[in-house]
């Protein structure tokens, strides 16, 4: 990864005084969802009080993160804040000639979802024997069309206020890529947001890539190595648990969605939280490494309400009606924990997990005997 450069004169930075709070933010990628996340970045840039040294962002997450680098480079929190909300106008103006539109069915019953949408009944069933290489020879992806005319990233590439990490998933290794610094484009974006079942694989150098949420949702381990701010502030789309068993086709599917979007996350989540305990007890010292203090904003209520069908639902309306829950969220937590941030996390794994307090013998190594060279 690319070494931190000195800031340039002319170039929009934080201001430096003892009221700011510093944090890095990981953005989930989830569709239009995405504008729950726009929303929370909106609040965060308006507060004037927080200043982000890391983002890490897929698939939506690393679209909301690229349109805000791009502001704050050009002009700083208010401009990021005009630039994210002109994407998403421009998001909502491009889906207008979709024929993946809510049909009067779902209009007349107050419906965001689209699954009565003919259009989107005849993609899911070819998706399921026809490839994107079949049907879209011509590698058609209006995300790219959408990216290069609406973010400059010669610009992002030039940030230095902020560091962004892109997350990629190699589809030969199964391993996570991190895009950052000169490797950023629309391109690096674009396979952070490829969908294999409908987008044929961006490939760099011969190797192909999907999306980056298969392998991180997002990933965390870029603020450990590159960034020296403790705290994490994660922006969480997907739901993490649901009421209920899914019992038709499509609610399966979307459940399996969520739960293998959310693992990556989770499993780093308690790696996270095992260093912290074991820090806590004074183990580790003199290894290099520090206490991460984890903070989270998510969807939770306003989001688990919609079907997946809603992450193709680019209406004008529903993103907007998903941005103002993203501002609340993270208007109450920042009055519930900013004195929190640079001192403790206010993230509780207990959501995550079925024990709060993992017990397995293999947990500390002086416990078990087992010698720390094995």
């Amino acid at each position: 990864m690319d070494e931190p450069v000195p800031e340039p004169a002319d170039q929009w930075h934080w201001p430096r005084n003892s009221n700011t709070r510093r944090l890095n933010i990981a953005l989930q990628g989830g569709g239009s969802h995405g504008a729950f996340t726009w929303g929370v970045l909106d609040r965060l840039l308006e507060d004037g009080r927080l200043a982000i040294e890391g983002i890490s962002g897929t698939s939506a997450g690393a679209v909301n993160a690229a349109v805000m680098t791009e502001g704050l480079v050009k002009g700083g929190p208010e401009v990021a804040r005009e630039k994210l909300e002109r994407f998403w106008r421009t998001v909502s103006e491009d889906a207008l000639g979709s024929p993946i539109q809510r049909s009067a069915v779902d209009i007349l019953l107050r419906n965001w979802g689209l699954y009565t949408n003919p259009a989107l009944a005849v993609m899911e069933m070819l998706s399921r024997v026809v490839s994107p290489y079949q049907f879209n020879p011509l590698n058609i992806n209006p995300l790219r069309d959408l990216l290069e005319r609406t973010v400059d990233f010669e610009a992002v590439r030039s940030c230095v206020c902020v560091r962004l990490f892109v997350s990629v998933t190699n589809v030969q290794t199964g391993r996570v890529k991190v895009f950052t610094g000169s490797e950023l484009s629309a391109k690096s974006v674009m396979a952070s947001a490829c969908l294999p079942y409908i987008f044929q694989a961006v490939e760099f150098d011969d190797v192909p890539y999907w999306d980056g949420g298969f392998m991180g949702n997002p990933v965390l381990f870029p603020f450990f190595e590159c960034c020296t701010t403790q705290d994490v502030l994660i922006v969480q789309v997907n739901p993490i648990s649901r009421n209920g068993t899914p019992q038709s086709a499509r609610e399966i599917m979307d459940r399996i969605n969520e739960i293998s979007f959310n693992a990556l996350l989770i499993k780093e989540l308690r790696h996270v939280d095992f260093v912290n305990r074991c820090l806590r007890r004074g183990e580790l010292k003199g290894l290099g490494y520090r206490e991460i203090f984890l903070h989270r904003v998510g969807g939770d209520g306003e989001l688990e309400e919609y079907p997946a069908s809603t992450k193709l639902n680019a209406e004008w309306r529903f993103l907007t009606h998903l941005r103002d829950p993203g501002r609340h969220a993270c208007d109450r937590w920042i009055e519930d924990n900013f004195d929190k941030i640079g001192v403790e996390g206010s993230l509780t794994l207990a959501p995550f997990q079925e024990m709060a307090e993992p017990a397995w013998p293999y947990c500390d190594v002086r416990r078990t005997g087992v010698p720390e060279d094995a």
